[in-house]
């Protein structure tokens, strides 16, 4: 299928074609990757990373996190050793 490169500000764009979006999941807003190969542009969606709340807390630590919540200085039984 042949599509027509349109001027976007300084860049170019292009139109996907509704029936190829909706078969790959693309809709408004949507994020791809391009990248040239071969003299070829290659566009794919992009990949959404995947995090597990281990990685994500690993450096979660309570020294860490004591300069994160500034309450003042700690008394009575909030006091920790």
């Amino acid at each position: 299928m042949q599509v027509t490169i349109t001027r976007c500000g300084d860049s170019l764009g292009l139109c996907i074609p509704q029936d190829i979006a909706s078969c790959i999941g693309l809709s408004e807003g949507s994020r791809v990757e391009v990248e040239a190969h071969s003299g070829r542009i290659v566009i794919s969606v992009a990949r959404q990373p995947r995090y597990r709340l281990e990685e994500l807390l690993a450096a979660m630590t309570p020294a860490a996190m004591h300069g994160s919540f500034d309450w003042g200085p700690d008394f009575g039984s909030e006091a920790i050793e």
